[in-house]
């Protein structure tokens, strides 16, 4: 097939139910070529103990499943259920995203005319439950909005939402752009550029693992872009609740791993000696987990203990999977990254 679109799907039935319908449309809507259909839907389960394969046999029986067994994250169950699959085009996109018909050809004929892209996304919209009913917003949506960067101190932010404030959708990031990362929510990635990657890095296992994805695909000399007229609705927060200290646990341990797997070769892209690009790289990450100390003491004078203990687990997490091999092969960067540093404001 040219695209296979992926859920990776762990204890969301309901979300299956709610939003698969018009996902499934959606694909069909691109017709068939040669080979078949043009676009078909796949779910991946990562061991799901609410009754979701049940409910793929009995409500979506022609929809291909992969039964991966347990819960392996983000990654390891993406990692392992796109080895399962033939694709030109690759497509993560959640559970809990609601789609029009026309979402998906936007992203290919963007990729199919810029054969210099290797990942595009989406706008991503905020989409509201509110008794019983999901509602679409005009409002951009915290996990992706409309294409990600990285602040001066190596936090995420995106076009459309920095910190907590959200903007509404004026049209203000409709002109296509290259971004440094777009939102594992929703992305298209080619497959062989996915297979010279290695996939995502397993040690992440959920949480910041597309911006290493991205930062890595750039560093081969590949472009990440938004597509702005394909734009989806996400529901965010289906698996882990915005006040998890586990979910702030991953965030800040991520964050230190993204930082430690791409600053190096970033800076060696850029001309920079090994012996400087590798102290550069250092004084960051020690300067990022200072910052994250003082978080950590915020938390421990405002009584929220779970948290700062969170923050500590994730600097030795840290500590103990920056010395372990990597699953996935971390390239040598191409002779000269072009656009990469106005990226990265951190640069």
């Amino acid at each position: 097939m040219k695209i296979a679109v992926v859920i990776l799907n762990w204890n969301t039935k309901g979300y299956l139910r709610s939003f698969l319908p018009t996902l499934i449309r959606s694909c069909e809507a691109l017709g068939q070529d040669e080979w078949g259909p043009v676009a078909e839907v796949v779910v991946a389960d990562s061991g799901s103990t609410d009754g979701s394969m049940d409910t793929m046999a009995e409500v979506f029986p022609s929809i291909k499943t992969i039964p991966l067994g347990e819960n392996y994250g983000f990654t390891g169950g993406y990692n392992r259920a796109l080895a399962q699959i033939k694709a030109e085009y690759f497509v993560l996109i959640n559970s809990d995203i609601l789609v029009d018909e026309g979402w998906l050809k936007p992203l290919l004929e963007w990729m199919e005319t810029h054969p210099e892209c290797g990942i595009c996304g989406p706008k991503l919209h905020a989409l509201i439950k509110s008794e019983g009913s999901y509602s679409k917003t005009e409002k951009f949506e915290y996990a992706g909005a409309a294409g990600g960067l990285l602040d001066h101190f190596g936090f995420p932010y995106c076009r459309g939402r920095i910190r907590s404030k959200v903007e509404d959708d004026h049209g203000q990031y409709d002109t296509p752009a290259n971004v440094l990362w777009v939102s594992g929510a929703c992305l298209m990635i080619r497959s062989s550029l996915w297979r010279e990657l290695g996939g995502l890095d397993d040690r992440f296992f959920a949480h910041m693992e597309e911006i290493d994805l991205c930062w890595r695909a750039q560093l081969q000399g590949w472009k990440v872009s938004i597509v702005p007229s394909s734009t989806i609705w996400h529901l965010g927060g289906g698996t882990l609740p915005q006040n998890s200290p586990w979910k702030l646990q991953l965030n800040f341990r991520n964050n230190l791993l993204l930082l430690d797997n791409n600053l190096t070769l970033t800076y060696l892209s850029q001309g920079i000696s090994e012996k400087k690009a590798t102290a550069k790289a250092s004084r960051m990450i020690a300067f990022r987990k200072f910052l994250d100390n003082c978080a950590k003491l915020i938390y421990s004078c405002t009584g929220k203990k779970e948290y700062a203990a969170a923050v500590g687990k994730a600097h030795e997490e840290f500590e103990k999977l920056r010395v372990e091999a990597h699953k996935t092969p971390i390239l040598a960067p191409v002779a000269k990254v072009e656009g990469l540093t106005h990226k990265l404001i951190l640069l």
